[in-house]
């Protein structure tokens, strides 16, 4: 079975290409999503999240990984086109090879013209 960092490292290098299949694999059904702008307690909202997302992201660059049992902390710059790059910190929960929690944190305010209606 991989080690917590393993599957965080797959999970983001997944979402971060588009392989969304593979990003869902690594979930645990019931995961637990916290942010600033979006909650979700189900993968399948956090991967139509993502797929959204993904629609003006032009890459995400990994800063650094560190991990300790079974939480594992990630942080990288998402460049985007029309937010620029935003530094972003995620910490995940890894139980029995599947990710059952993530918290990201960043600041939403360059991205709530998005969300004007």
């Amino acid at each position: 079975m991989a080690t917590p960092a393993e599957t965080v490292e797959r999970y983001f290098d997944a979402w971060t290409t588009k392989d969304f299949d593979t990003a869902r694999s690594l979930l645990a059904d019931d995961l637990s999503f916290r942010g600033p702008i979006d909650t979700f307690d189900r993968a399948d909202a956090l991967i139509q999240s993502l797929k959204g997302l993904s629609q003006i992201v032009e890459r995400a660059e990994r800063r650094g990984l560190v991990s300790g049992g079974d939480r594992v902390s990630v942080v990288y710059d998402l460049h985007t086109g029309p937010v620029g790059t935003a530094p972003v910190a995620e910490w995940y929960t890894v139980s029995g090879g599947k990710i059952t929690s993530v918290e990201a944190f960043f600041d939403p305010r360059p991205f709530a013209p998005m969300f004007e209606h």
